[in-house]
């Protein structure tokens, strides 16, 4: 029960605390170029333009995707094979289909250098 309590609590923390200041342009240099290039093809419609999120999917512009807590791999698992709902109420992410392992990594690059750009670490 306290972990359902607990776990609940998580929940409506986290889906209130959407980005609500402008987004800091990051300098974007080599594959992270290429990578905001690809996450606006794969990502934006869900992850919102910027990493804000969307009624679809949660911001990447959130301390729950700092490297400390999300690794680069992970950000590759849910690309490639899909993840499961975990922090959001977004439901589980499906594949991203026609993304490749190597848009993955530049997409990445793109987003740990959004983060940086906005504070989060």
């Amino acid at each position: 029960m306290r972990v359902l309590i607990s776990t609940a609590i998580a929940l409506v923390v986290l889906s209130t605390s959407a980005w609500s200041q402008e987004v800091r342009q990051p300098d974007l240099k080599g594959a992270a170029v290429f990578g905001k290039i690809a996450y606006d093809k794969f990502c934006a419609a869900c992850h919102g333009i910027n990493g804000v999120g969307t009624d679809k999917g949660p911001p990447f512009l959130h301390r729950v995707y700092a490297a400390g807590h999300h690794s680069d791999e992970s950000f590759y698992l849910a690309a490639l094979r899909g993840a499961r709902a975990h922090h959001w109420q977004f439901g589980d992410m499906k594949p991203v289909n026609g993304v490749t392992e190597k848009q993955v990594e530049m997409i990445v690059k793109y987003v740990r250098a959004l983060q940086l750009a906005n504070g989060i670490r």
